[in-house]
């Protein structure tokens, strides 16, 4: 079975839930930018958690499907459209005719999709993933985005099939991102930690998957904003000299030596995910216990129960 694309999104990417364990020979472990998001598609077609799927970004492509199919969407809303008129909801079981085209446009909410197909997309992995790399090139289809007229394989289809839903994920009531201080905040001075901690920032139009760069108030950073080289997770708030922060995302680098103001916090990365160019954020402090407690909670909300329709 295949899934032919018959037009390209802005940047659609093959993603599972990545390659850990390589970092020693600097490649992230990348993959899904919101693991959650994937991991509820993959559950309403039938599929085991690590299957591959696809991640959208902004803008996505028109999907058609020769042999008929069944898939689901999480994620930003991209308002979903099917050839056959019937409706395609997120977070619900979709079953598409032989045939049939998904057709996915700009985002109404949020930033990326993601679309479980029954099966999985099965491309060949590398390093056990099949997450692309697109610093690396390597991984998903051909280490790049999705082209218009690629054909994806698609594994067996789930046997018997499912169809089911979740409830639509309940909006994020606090508009901060969740931070536990950095390896350097202690040495940033009392002028930055103020501004970094309350004020506004607009996550700019150079943000990609390697990174969020922030507009908004400039930080002096310690050493003039160059240290030695340390380890780096997604999420590090690294200051660089010209004091405007990044948040390193899923495909940064994995060592770097701008000082390290704060960490978003696990439970935030999918959020962080969801954050589009020009989306207003802040930051806010809270303790190693707490942050423990947000990522229960973000595991039992990927723990839903699915209803069985």
């Amino acid at each position: 079975m295949i899934c032919l694309v018959q037009a390209a999104g802005m940047l659609d990417l093959v993603q599972d839930l990545g390659r850990p364990g390589y970092a020693r020979f600097g490649v992230p472990q990348g993959g899904a930018a919101d693991p959650g998001a994937l991991i509820q598609a993959n559950r309403l077609v039938g599929n085991p958690l690590q299957a591959a799927g696809l991640e959208l970004t902004l803008r996505g492509p028109a999907l058609a499907f020769p042999e008929g199919g069944i898939v689901a969407l999480t994620g930003a809303d991209m308002n979903a459209a099917r050839d056959s008129g019937l409706a395609a909801p997120r977070y619900q079981t979709l079953w598409l005719h032989p045939g049939e085209v998904l057709r996915l446009g700009a985002v109404r909410d949020g930033c990326r999709a993601y679309l479980g197909v029954g099966g999985g997309i099965a491309t060949e992995p590398v390093m056990q993933s099949r997450a692309t790399f697109l610093a690396g090139g390597f991984g998903g289809f051909a280490g790049r985005p999705l082209r218009t007229g690629d054909r994806l394989p698609l594994g067996p289809p789930p046997f018997p099939p499912p169809y089911a839903r979740l409830s639509l994920p309940a909006p994020e009531n606090d508009p901060a991102l969740r931070v536990i201080p950095g390896p350097q905040g202690p040495a940033f001075d009392d002028d930055a930690l103020l501004h970094f901690y309350g004020g506004e920032f607009r996550v700019s139009a150079l943000a990609d998957r390697a990174g969020l760069r922030l507009e908004g108030p400039r930080l002096r950073a310690p050493g003039g904003g160059e240290g030695p080289s340390q380890a780096l997770l997604p999420g590090a708030v690294q200051v660089p000299p010209d004091g405007r922060p990044i948040v390193l995302a899923w495909d940064g680098p994995v060592t770097g030596g701008y000082p390290v103001i704060a960490g978003v916090i696990s439970a935030d990365l999918p959020r962080l995910a969801q954050l589009a160019p020009g989306d207003r954020i802040s930051f806010r402090a809270v303790s190693l216990e707490e942050a423990r407690a947000a990522w229960q909670a973000r595991l039992a909300q990927w723990e839903a129960q699915l209803e069985w329709l």
